[in-house]
């Protein structure tokens, strides 16, 4: 089962807890596309990660990622990877690409949660 964090605790380290058990998660799956991340925040903000994920998790093909290292390149990316949860009628709670590119920390957990949510 999985623990939403301990209501109790401060929110920093409700976030570092949770994003330990994400890391893990994301990873368990990643692998079989031989690919990891280390740093969940910074390391889907590209949306190349976010894409394999989905791939991994969905079987199905996404639209090739943009290849570049600008921000519009991510933006890009990470758009055409929630685009793709749209189209699996999964709902996500105002999360905006820019969201996830800027690393924002709160918004990328649940991003992350609602996909669990959705494919474990």
């Amino acid at each position: 089962g999985w623990v939403w964090g301990d209501p109790g605790a401060p929110p920093d380290e409700r976030d570092a807890v949770q994003k330990k058990t994400f890391t893990k998660w994301v990873n368990a799956h990643l692998a079989r596309a031989s690919c990891r991340v280390g740093d969940l925040y910074s390391d889907l903000r590209d949306g190349f990660v976010l894409t394999r994920l989905l791939e991994v998790l969905s079987g199905e093909s996404l639209p090739k990622p943009t290849r570049g290292r600008m921000r519009i390149h991510s933006l890009e990316n990470v758009d055409k990877a929630l685009q793709f949860l749209k189209e699996q009628r999964v709902h996500l709670e105002n999360v905006g690409s820019h969201d996830i590119v800027d690393g924002n920390h709160r918004l990328t957990l649940g991003l992350i949660w609602t996909i669990i949510l959705r494919f474990q």
